[in-house]
């Protein structure tokens, strides 16, 4: 209790200054060097940037982003532990923080997305979404390490991509199925959920990657099926993606 009593009256001051100082016009670099000094004497306190900087989120969420942002500059080679209290104590601003982390370049894009997914895996669209709009060149990196630390939101992070990137959907499947191949048959169900009518490129690359796992491609087809595609559309799929005779044989069974 003395502690947080003690880290309100310390944040107290440090938002009444914040705001003296913008009323009297000084620049930014002063409202910066007054977070960074309140920053790192709650690190001090606390023996630990993570516990610091989900203790301050915690009870003053609006100073979140301000102290991420000072905390990433203090203490890059910590970002982990930073991004982590951060998501942690406010999943909403996963976002915000992942798009902060990548915009300072503290380290690749897949160690950041892969931080911000174990901090809170229900937010992993929040996560891909903005990590995608901030660096679209690393696009399949992105979807890459989001499903393998994610298989289970395969489905969700395929279709949130596939959503803002369009034109990128035959890469996105190829790379979401290449790295785990058992999520083939739901990130198939969820694209021809979303996109009917690119039944033919989505059921067709799924199947081409996972060409070689038996059950996948079964699986694959038979949700392909159920979504509503035709036995003789399938067949033409399946065909062209080099399935054997034992998996067209399987189409005509159904």
């Amino acid at each position: 209790m003395k502690k947080f009593i003690c880290v309100a009256i310390t944040i107290g001051a440090f938002c009444h200054q914040a705001y003296a100082i913008n009323v009297n016009g000084d620049d930014k670099k002063k409202e910066t060097q007054l977070t960074a000094a309140f920053v790192q004497k709650q690190v001090s306190q606390s023996m630990s940037i993570g516990r610091a900087i989900k203790s301050i989120i915690s009870h003053y969420p609006r100073e979140a982003i301000t102290v991420v942002d000072t905390a990433l500059d203090l203490y890059p080679e910590k970002y982990k532990e930073i991004i982590h209290a951060a998501i942690s104590a406010e999943p909403a601003l996963t976002g915000e923080v992942v798009t902060l982390a990548l915009e300072k370049g503290i380290s690749s894009c897949s160690s950041i997305v892969e931080t911000a997914i174990n901090a809170e895996p229900s937010y992993v669209d929040f996560v891909v979404r903005a990590a995608a709009y901030s660096t679209p060149e690393e696009l399949d990196d992105i979807v890459r390490i989001a499903v393998e630390t994610e298989p289970d939101s395969a489905d969700n992070i395929v279709q949130t991509l596939s959503r803002s990137h369009p034109n990128e959907m035959v890469e996105i499947i190829k790379t979401a199925v290449s790295a785990v191949p058992f999520v083939g048959e739901y990130v198939v169900d969820a694209l021809l959920a979303s996109f009917p009518d690119e039944a033919e490129q989505v059921v067709t690359t799924a199947l081409r990657e996972s060409i070689g796992e038996q059950e996948s491609m079964r699986r694959i087809m038979a949700t392909a099926i159920n979504a509503g595609v035709s036995p003789d559309e399938l067949a033409k799929y399946a065909k062209n993606a080099g399935a054997s005779e034992e998996h067209l044989a399987f189409v005509e069974s159904q």
